[in-house]
Parts: structure tokens; C-alpha cells; sequence
């Protein structure tokens, strides 16, 4: 019998699949948006987060399914194209997430060589880390998964130190009101760095192996999410208060690394750079682990082709693969800034629709529906001002995002109108 999992270790999870790749990568991003505000910028997208968690706590409880969202929106709203489209959108986002990571690993291994070389070495590592950690999955995902708890107690203790270094040279001056971004770019600033946040949905996929759920999930949950916005808060602090706007703009896809330099000298910046490859290449490990679990439930479902639910030495292999050729793809084809617009929105608009699935189930999750309505509410005004900032500042990345979407109902309809294939009611 499989051991339960206590307080401590659900926590655990949802700190690690938070505090991965995602800090390391888009933080450059944020204080290009958001300038001296970019602490704000964090709370704002934290707060989202910290609202949509009622909601995965309550859902989490009624529903404890290795599925977690995928199983939240069945529930709610049926087996039809809507909840079909949402789960392959789910899918795909994750894609984003993994060219995230990616991406990161490979900004950070290039600040190591020569400048004139970053650039193609970056997309080499881009590819390689990609292809060296699909190999492991396939062979023995628990050549990582072992070591996982100690990578997420080696980021956090070095994060802590340099947020405890780092804060005795702040210039709060720098963080002053007149240095931050107009309101409505520092909503958005907020928005397009969301994707930060979003692996505390990981602590779903757990809930049918947590020792008691009740008295569980919702603090897990919300103390993930408390502590996880303060680190990023002070990290943010710490950043902007001590490399001018200009230079964190400049090394944006390597900004934590280059923002440790001026009070840790070389070895902070190297050890952020090892840091963030530990933390980018675990978090793509786990990822890439979980969305090819993610593949075969969809299949297994109904929804994406039924080969995919084989599997070969009792992995799914064809997802897994499927989903790492998409990712490289991904990551060498776009930037950060369009990966992260994509990932962004696709979880705001996916955690949108967890938080209607919690109204709509309010009586089953003996949930009140005003923080679901609200954080509904709040999913889709962030989403909106992230549309906005990004048709204003790059028209070609929401086209790319409006792509994304309707090619995830597209998939979901020209599969249903030609595979026959009935589509599950429930996760088996």
C-alpha cells in the first residue's frame, strides 16, 4: 500500500513546482514591464493565484483524482467540446511551460561563454536539455525524481541568501511609486509573469494520496501560495533595488544572475546561474513527467488520439515524445516574452474556468461562490489587460496566443468528427 502524504510534504510539493524554472526566467520580463513596481507586479499576479487556490482547494477535496483540473472541468461542465478544448489547451500550456524552462536552462548555460557564442549555444542547450531529460524520463524518470526534494532545498537556501545578502544594498529609491509603470502596464506586467505561479495545481494531482484532505489541502494550499508571493516579492525587491532598469533589461533572460553581481561579485553571479539551472532543469523534469501523464488521461478520456494511451516499459511514451518534439520546437522558435504571453493566458484562462467549475459545483464542494466569483472575475480582467498590454506592444504574440486557443478546440472538434471514439464521462 502506497505510504499518505502529509502536511509538510504536500507544501513541499507545491513550493517546488511554484518556485521552478519560472522566477529564474521571466523576472527580466517583469521589470521591463513593470520597472520600479515589479514588486507589486508579483503581489498582483500572487493575489490571482491566492484567489483561484479556494477553489482548487475545495474542488481538491470533492474530487481527489490524479486528473486535477482536467478532472474539476468534467465534472462541471460535461465531456463536451468546451471542457475537450480546455484540456487540450491544459496540454498545451504545459508545452509553453516546458519551452519556459528550457528556454531558461539555455540563457543561463550561455552567460557562461563568450557573448559573440550566447546566442547559438543558447539554442544548442535549448535542445539538448530537452532531448537528455526526455531520454531519462523514458528510461527512469526517478533518476531526477530521487534527488528532487534536495534541488528544492538547495534553490531555496540559495534564493534566501541572496535575498539576505542582497537587501543590506537596496536603494529603496528605486522602488519608489514614481518608478513604477502606469497602473493598467503594471496589471499587465503582472499578467505576462503569471505562469510564475502556477504550479501550485500540482498539489491536485496528489489529493487522492494525501493522509487526510479535509484538514489538509486548503492550508497547503494557501500557505504554498502566501509563501511563495513573499520570496518572489523580496526577490523582486532585492533585484530592482540594486541593478539599474536599464541593465536587468538588458540580461533579461539571465536577470537574477546578473542582479547578484553587484553585492556577491562573480560567485553570486555563478552561483544564481547554477542555481537556476538545478531549478529549470528539475522543474523541466517534472514537467515533462506530468504532462505525459496529462497526455494519456486525455486520451484515456477520449479526447486526443488513443494511441496515446500505450504504454511502452509502463510509460506513454508516444505523448512523451509527441510533447517534447512540440517543445523544442517551441522554445527555439520564439522568445521569452511570447512564451511567456502564451503560458500566461492559457492558465488565466484555464483557472477562469476551474473557479465557474466551483460555482457551479458550490453545493457538491460546500463552497460559498463570492471568492470563486471574484477570482473568476479577477482571472478575466488579468487576461484581459494582458491581451491588452500585448496588442499594443507586439500584435504578432496575440496572434500567436489566438492561435494557441482555437487550434485546442480545433484539435478537440476535427477529433471528435472523425475518430467515432466515445468520449469518457470520468477519469478510470
Amino acid at each position: 500500500m502506497k505510504d499518505k502524504i502529509g502536511f509538510w510534504s504536500v507544501v513541499a510539493i507545491g513550493v517546488g513546482g511554484m518556485v521552478g524554472g519560472g522566477i529564474f526566467a521571466v523576472l527580466g520580463l517583469a521589470v521591463k514591464l513593470s520597472h520600479g513596481g515589479t514588486p507589486i507586479a508579483f503581489a498582483i499576479a500572487g493575489l490571482v493565484a491566492l484567489l483561484t487556490s479556494y477553489s482548487y482547494a475545495k474542488l481538491s477535496v470533492r474530487y481527489p483524482s490524479r486528473g486535477g483540473t482536467i478532472e474539476f472541468l468534467n465534472k462541471a461542465f460535461g465531456n463536451g467540446l468546451i471542457t475537450g478544448g480546455m484540456n487540450i489547451l491544459l496540454w498545451l500550456s504545459y508545452i509553453v511551460m516546458l519551452s519556459l524552462y528550457s528556454y531558461a536552462f539555455g540563457s543561463y548555460g550561455a552567460s557562461f561563454f563568450p557573448e559573440n557564442v550566447q546566442s547559438l549555444l543558447k539554442h544548442i542547450l535549448i535542445t539538448s536539455v530537452i532531448i537528455a531529460i526526455t531520454g531519462l524520463n523514458a528510461l527512469s524518470a526517478d533518476l531526477i525524481g530521487k534527488a528532487e526534494d534536495y534541488m528544492v532545498f538547495i534553490k531555496l537556501a540559495i534564493l534566501f541568501l541572496f535575498v539576505i545578502v542582497g537587501f543590506q544594498s537596496v536603494n529603496f529609491g528605486d522602488l519608489a511609486p514614481s518608478t513604477w509603470a502606469p497602473p493598467l502596464h503594471l496589471i499587465a506586467g503582472g499578467m505576462i509573469i503569471f505562469l510564475a505561479y502556477e504550479g501550485f495545481e500540482l498539489i491536485a494531482n496528489t489529493a487522492e494520496d494525501i493522509k487526510d484532505p479535509h484538514k489538509i489541502l486548503g492550508k497547503a494550499y494557501y500557505l504554498t501560495i502566501g509563501f511563495v508571493i513573499l520570496l518572489y516579492i523580496l526577490i523582486a525587491v532585492v533585484v530592482v533595488g540594486n541593478l539599474p532598469i536599464q541593465s536587468i533589461i538588458e540580461a533579461k533572460d539571465y536577470a537574477l544572475a546578473a542582479a547578484a553581481r553587484p553585492f556577491m561579485g562573480n560567485f553570486g553571479f555563478i552561483l544564481i546561474a547554477i542555481a537556476a539551472l538545478l531549478s529549470t532543469g528539475s522543474a523541466l523534469n517534472a514537467t515533462l513527467y506530468g504532462t505525459a501523464r496529462l497526455t494519456y488521461i486525455i486520451a484515456k478520456e477520449g479526447e486526443l488520439p488513443k494511441v496515446m494511451t500505450k504504454k511502452v516499459w509502463n510509460k506513454p511514451l508516444e505523448g512523451l515524445l509527441i510533447t517534447a518534439c512540440v517543445s523544442v520546437i517551441v522554445s527555439n522558435l520564439f522568445d521569452l516574452e511570447s512564451i511567456s504571453t502564451m503560458g500566461s493566458a492559457g492558465f488565466l484562462l484555464i483557472f477562469a474556468m476551474v473557479n465557474m467549475a466551483n460555482v457551479k459545483l458550490a453545493n457538491e464542494t460546500r463552497s460559498g461562490k463570492l471568492i470563486p466569483l471574484v477570482a473568476f472575475t479577477c482571472c478575466v480582467i488579468a487576461l484581459g489587460a494582458l491581451l491588452w498590454q500585448t496588442l499594443i506592444t507586439n500584435p504578432m504574440n496575440t496572434l500567436v496566443l489566438i492561435i494557441m486557443i482555437v487550434l485546442s478546440f480545433s484539435i478537440e472538434l476535427l477529433y471528435r468528427e472523425y475518430s467515432g471514439r466515445k468520449i469518457k464521462s470520468s477519469i478510470i
